[in-house]
């Protein structure tokens, strides 16, 4: 063995020991849906194939959203990966708080990723998160129950029809539900549906110029509407109700319909864990013949904070998680019903997943919702079920917890929506629109 093939061993040895001795540990924070624990199951083969480990950080909605929150605008660096979404991550790409993904691989394909998920998860044209499942909102139904209830869902029902469904289909001595929704406070809980529900109704966060409208009669006829459906056909409870509670409630038979992310559709087909996993269907999210669906747009994506030591390490986990090969890994061991939906063009060319019962009405909600023409009325901000402004999730946080006393009995629809002006009114002028 010559000298210079000795030095270069040994220094591969050496590289080999000094990299097992300072394996990587990247710490991610990620919400506790479904598809975020199944991709937690599957860390093992990332690290068997990086080397690195991964510790994971795992959260409600709500308090995800806060940690994540607190820790990018103090600079606090407890993670390495948040899982943040389609409103988070302009407003932070743009602060220069995350690092751009503009050098994914090749391999990667960035192209595929659907325009509908790049584009909300993009700042001036340069990705800074990427899409681990893309989501709109649609209804979910009990077939049977339907059928039962001598109705037909349409394709594209309106408010009235689902209103009307969901009283007929209400056992209460069997403790089944017409229909279940998220009251739960929160701007991405009850504070997202009832925003998306909103539009359909005509009504809009704020005019044109950036002045609230909740004294306006589209925001009263909404919130009538969803407390009047609900205290008629709801669960017990609704005000405290998001979206793990409402699938928790739909698999154990207790729901007619669901409303809410694309996503669910997995999980309540899922004989695994659905007791009504053969007899769900599915439905555009409704409408009031006003030309908008109550159908929202959102991705739960991951994105690295610019504090990080660990970005090419970061960015390895994130090439993994959202690749084309990831969804292979996925359905090869659980069916193409379980892999990650809504995120890249190829998977819906696929004609396995084209198969798959809920895969057309999942992309024709994607596609229909319209972030850049939310409302009826024309509106100065981008979003479907947000306003894309730093201020918008501590005024809608504040904003819901006034709706969901409304539901709960403890204020009227009135007071509510009164409360709810003067708290984004007060903090629109303080921020100085």
């Amino acid at each position: 063995m010559n000298t210079t093939m000795r030095v270069l061993l040994g220094a591969t040895a050496l590289c080999m020991a000094t990299g097992m001795v300072q394996a990587e540990t990247l710490t991610i924070a990620t919400v506790n849906n479904g598809d975020m624990i199944r991709m937690q199951g599957y860390t093992p083969e990332f690290t068997a194939a990086t080397g690195i480990e991964v510790n994971w950080v795992t959260l409600e909605e709500n308090v995800l959203r806060q940690r994540v929150t607190t820790d990018i605008t103090t600079k606090g660096g407890q993670f390495d990966i948040m899982t943040i979404g389609m409103y988070e991550t302009p407003i932070w790409g743009k602060n220069g708080w995350l690092v751009p993904l503009n050098d994914l691989s090749a391999e990667y394909d960035v192209g595929d990723i659907l325009p509908a998920m790049a584009g909300g998860l993009s700042y001036d044209g340069t990705l800074y998160a990427a899409p681990f499942y893309g989501e709109s909102s649609m209804v979910m139904y009990r077939t049977d129950l339907m059928e039962k209830a001598g109705l037909e869902m349409p394709e594209a029902p309106t408010w009235d029809f689902i209103r009307q469904a969901a009283a007929a289909m209400t056992d209460r001595a069997n403790d089944i539900n017409g229909i279940c929704l998220r009251g739960k406070a929160g701007w991405g809980e009850g504070g997202a549906f009832i925003t998306a529900m909103s539009n359909s109704f005509g009504a809009r966060w704020f005019d044109e110029e950036w002045k609230p409208t909740f004294d306006s009669e589209a925001w009263l006829n909404t919130l009538t509407f969803f407390k009047g459906m609900m205290d008629e056909s709801g669960p017990a409870g609704y005000a405290t109700n998001g979206f793990n509670e409402n699938l928790s409630l739909f698999q154990q038979g207790k729901c007619g319909m669901w409303i809410d992310a694309t996503v669910a559709a997995s999980f309540v087909t899922n004989a695994n864990d659905s007791t009504v996993a053969d007899s769900v269907g599915f439905a555009l999210a409704p409408d009031n013949g006003l030309g908008k669906r109550s159908n929202w747009l959102w991705a739960w994506a991951l994105a690295i904070p610019a504090g990080t030591q660990k970005e090419a390490e970061a960015k390895q986990f994130i090439e993994w998680a959202t690749s084309k090969g990831y969804i292979e890994m996925v359905a090869a061991k659980e069916g193409w019903a379980n892999v990650p939906p809504g995120a890249r063009i190829s998977l819906y060319e696929n004609p396995e997943y084209q198969a798959v019962p809920f895969a057309k009405v999942t992309l024709d909600s994607i596609l229909s919702a319209d972030p850049n023409s939310p409302t009826v009325d024309p509106v100065p901000y981008v979003g479907v079920q947000f306003a894309a402004i730093p201020e918008f999730a501590g005024i809608a946080t504040d904003v819901s917890q006034e709706f969901a006393a409304a539901y709960a009995g403890q204020q009227t629809v009135e007071e509510a929506l009164a409360k709810a002006q003067q708290i984004a009114a007060d903090a629109m002028e303080a921020a100085g629109y």
